[in-house]
């Protein structure tokens, strides 16, 4: 069942790949969500580059996020992903939610970047 469902997964997120690329002046916002934690990277696909990564791990955010709940989390780490964006001079990028579904963590990520001044 577990097999099934991971590998659907990425049977999904190989499908939106193909319709979405993440170049200079809009790079992609790709997010990977674990049991316990949220992760989001800023990826210039031209350039095969990560230019942030952010995580409920992250220095900046793990106290941050010290006995919030999950979606709350998911919510100040999409807030640092665009603070730091802000300071690399990007506005605009490309929402990747990676298979998963636009709800619950990822949306709250999603919704936490526009919050600190992104366009997805």
């Amino acid at each position: 069942m577990l097999k099934d469902r991971r590998t659907a997964r990425l049977r999904r997120k190989r499908s939106i790949r193909k319709r979405i690329n993440g170049v200079p002046a809009q790079p992609r916002l790709s997010v990977f969500r674990s049991a316990r934690h949220i992760y989001a990277q800023i990826i210039d696909d031209i350039a095969g580059k990560t230019l942030v990564g952010v995580s409920t791990l992250s220095k900046e955010v793990r106290d941050q996020v010290q006995g919030l709940k999950k979606r709350e989390a998911a919510e100040k780490v999409g807030l640092e992903v665009a603070k730091r964006c802000i300071a690399l001079k990007i506005d605009k990028v490309v929402f990747d939610r990676s298979g998963y579904r636009y709800h619950g963590r990822v949306s709250a990520l999603a919704d936490g970047a526009r919050k600190g001044g992104l366009k997805l």
